[in-house]
């Protein structure tokens, strides 16, 4: 309920604080390119409940669905202006949107496709238990996924091999080891890392991280 309240108070000041630049880059992302300002595709949220995201579009009109589901920077249908969007983060501003409204919050799991969240096991399925966030450590351990997918010659399989495990694992970790001040140093280690490129994490998720290098290694 507290979290809940904090959300709400949280994105409305920065809905109000930052409505100068979400006009500026709504402008020239609908100027840009056709196909709007938003992109509003669709995810998977707490308990399973389907809804749509908000984005500033980085890519052309009807993009998602029509080519790999996993992006990397030299796909063709990212737009130039998009690049920008995508690089600096900002494009995932308008989620603000999202958190306000009750279908994301600041803090827990990224909101999967369906096609992912169909694949999760018994075990995983508890990931939903958690409203979906903007930043968990699963984004911190992998903010840099694009140069993943770019560089593979099928994103989609590389998703699923070398990003996807350790991103589930992170995830369960956050959602049996969550409260209020763990959600805020992971908004703030987020600043750190996007900004500075802060790399250190707490010995917790760094421990998940590093348990499943050595599994991966002694498995190859």
């Amino acid at each position: 309920m507290v979290k809940r309240v904090l959300d709400i108070l949280l994105s409305f000041i920065g809905l109000m604080v930052a409505s100068p630049v979400f006009l500026i880059l709504a402008i020239i992302t609908g100027c840009s390119s056709r196909g709007g300002v938003f992109f509003r595709g669709p995810r998977v949220g707490k308990n399973g409940k389907e809804f749509r995201i908000f984005k500033f579009r980085s890519m052309v009109k009807d993009a998602e669905g029509h080519g790999k589901w996993n992006v990397g920077d030299k796909d063709p249908r990212i737009t130039k202006w998009g690049h920008f969007l995508r690089k600096t983060k900002l494009d995932e501003l308008p989620q603000l949107i999202n958190v306000f409204l009750g279908q994301m919050s600041f803090v827990g799991p990224r909101p999967e496709l369906r096609v992912y969240t169909d694949m999760y096991t018994e075990k995983e399925i508890k990931i939903l238990d958690n409203r979906p966030g903007i930043t968990d450590w699963a984004s911190m351990a992998n903010i840099a996924q694009y140069k993943v997918f770019t560089a593979a010659e099928d994103p989609d399989k590389a998703y699923l091999e070398s990003v996807r495990p350790l991103k589930l694992k992170l995830q369960l970790y956050y959602h049996d080891n969550n409260n209020l001040w763990i959600d805020f140093e992971i908004l703030v280690l987020t600043v750190l890392k996007v900004i500075f490129r802060f790399r250190k994490l707490p010995k917790g998720p760094q421990k998940v991280i590093d348990d499943y290098v050595k599994e991966h290694e002694h498995a190859e």
